[in-house]
């Protein structure tokens, strides 16, 4: 049913007033965020000059003031699925205030119509964004927004680099570059495959080291390489091509490799005290070439899928390139032994997990000495072929919660939703979370925690591994699987709290006179 909200008011012939807005829904604000939503700031330098620098809103440091939206503004919300009802309540506000309203982000590309029906969208823009956005403003000046407009999936030399300059350094603790869009594997769980496709869009290495240098200059040397997949092309993909005698496609995975080996190179330029994080699948630990360019490259850290300890687990998630037990643990090994620290996430609620699975998972992570661990429960997100299934298991029994249909449970109520969604051969729901809260306790003990800390060398740098560790256990776990309301409010509290001092221990001097590395390795100080 679409919503009856009132029409914005089409901009008199030369008139200036139009302000562009773009907002980063959140229903929980902490004041100081770990990383940069890149996406504002890419929209902004996608925005034209003559709209002025766009008021850019991130709602994980402070809710949006309705006040600031005037009629005749144009008001641009993403939303990926967490966060979709409170861009829907955005979104109705800002119409209801008479502006254009359009939304973007993956989740509106998987819905588009949603976004028109309970957000009072005028548009919404499926896909890439950086093309399209100027189009889309010019028709909300001219009075005549399209419904739907297709940013497609641009080509790597059409990626904007984000502004920089509009960035409140002192909100967050790392920054954000992208340096490739796509993911060539086809987990069940992940719908980046789907959505951002599995042939890799691979950015140069100039404009990726000129946004670097930018954020240094600024005083950011932590940096989140934001990928779907640092590493794009593994040593099995390159003996199969060679063994197919494809040599085309062999040669266009040696180009994309190279071109990995490049851009570590130029970055293994910088200051030696800037850090990096990645995103990287497990195969990465055969490749011991890559490993040691990354940590040339001040790559210090990577977010590894490992999702489970088990095969039989791994099966699954059609993850089986992945390994399990003693296997996994050296795996994971390799990847410190190289100086890469390891972001371990998993999975509990997937059909062969047992309760000693929670147990052994633990176990594993400890023995592996990652530093860093997320533990989820089997979740299915639009456009990954979990939730292909989930939805069509729910056909022959619907279930609704709050009148909203469980399948679109990202439109329930927040305090109602269910904290596991599919139905287990041999645990509860509620087992299945509270050994996962106990999993998140246990490993984030400030015992646990400090023992994984001896690694760094500087009491300074423990603390800081210190304070980003309770506060990635307080932003994601029991603000997402606690049951307690009480202790939700308490674990924001204690997040707000914990953020501006972490903030300030991950900062670092402005470098104003930093220079652009050069491919052939020349100084980069002014």
């Amino acid at each position: 049913m679409s919503l009856a909200l009132p029409e914005a008011r089409p901009l008199k012939e030369g008139e200036n007033s139009v302000r562009v807005h773009l907002i980063n829904p959140s229903e929980v604000s902490f004041g100081t965020a770990v990383i940069t939503p890149r996406w504002l700031y890419v929209l902004a330098a996608a925005t034209p000059e003559t709209y002025g620098d766009a008021s850019l809103v991130d709602e994980t440091l402070d809710a949006v003031d309705p006040a600031s939206i005037q009629a005749g503004d144009i008001v641009g919300i993403g939303i990926h699925t967490a966060n979709a009802l409170r861009g829907y309540e955005i979104g109705k506000l800002a119409r209801e205030r008479g502006a254009y309203v359009v939304f973007g982000g993956i989740h509106a590309t998987l819905y588009p119509n949603e976004a028109h029906e309970l957000g009072g969208a005028h548009a919404v823009v499926k896909g890439d964004g950086d093309v399209v956005w100027a189009k889309v403003l010019s028709d909300c000046c001219g009075g005549a927004p399209q419904k739907v407009y297709e940013g497609g999936r641009i080509e790597a030399s059409e990626f904007l680099p984000a502004r920089w300059d509009l960035v409140p350094r002192k909100s967050y603790m790392w920054a954000s570059v992208q340096t490739v869009r796509g993911c060539p594997k086809h987990c069940s769980f992940c719908s980046v495959w789907r959505t951002d496709g599995q042939r890799p869009r691979q950015r140069g290495s100039d404009v990726v080291i000129e946004e670097i240098v930018q954020l240094r200059r600024l005083g950011f040397r932590f940096i989140a390489l934001a990928d779907d997949n640092f590493y794009p092309v593994t040593l099995t993909d390159l003996r199969l091509a060679e063994e197919q005698h494809n040599t085309a496609r062999l040669n266009e995975l040696k180009s994309i490799r190279a071109e990995r080996f490049e851009l570590m190179a130029r970055l293994a330029q910088l200051p030696p005290d800037t850090i990096f994080f990645t995103q990287i699948t497990m195969e990465a630990a055969e490749d011991i070439d890559f490993l040691d360019a990354m940590q040339a490259a001040h790559i210090k850290g990577a977010l590894v899928g490992v999702e489970s300890v088990t095969p039989e687990g791994l099966k699954d998630v059609y993850k089986e390139f992945n390994s399990a037990g003693l296997d996994l643990v050296e795996r994971l090994k390799t990847f410190r032994k190289h100086g890469v620290y390891v972001l371990g996430s998993f999975i509990f609620g997937l059909p062969s997990d047992r309760p000693e699975t929670f147990d052994a998972t633990v176990l594993a992570a400890s023995q592996a000495e990652v530093a860093f661990a997320q533990f989820v429960t089997l979740t299915p997100y639009p456009g990954t072929v979990d939730f292909m299934k989930w939805e069509k298991m729910m056909e022959a029994s619907p279930v609704h919660i709050a009148g909203v249909p469980i399948t679109r449970r990202w439109l329930i109520p927040r305090n109602l939703r269910p904290k596991l969604y599919w139905s287990h051969p041999t645990m509860s729901a509620e087992e299945i979370r509270r050994h996962t809260q106990s999993v998140w306790d246990t490993f984030y003990s400030l015992k646990s925690i400090w023992v994984r800390s001896r690694f760094i060398k500087s009491m300074r740098a423990r603390l800081a591994f210190l304070l980003i560790s309770k506060i990635y256990r307080q932003m994601y776990a029991d603000t997402g699987i606690a049951t307690d309301s009480a202790r939700v409010s308490r674990s924001a509290r204690w997040a707000r709290w914990l953020a501006k001092p972490c903030q300030r221990l991950f900062a670092a001097p402005p470098m104003p006179n930093l220079k652009v590395p050069e491919a052939s390795g020349s100084t980069i100080m002014a």
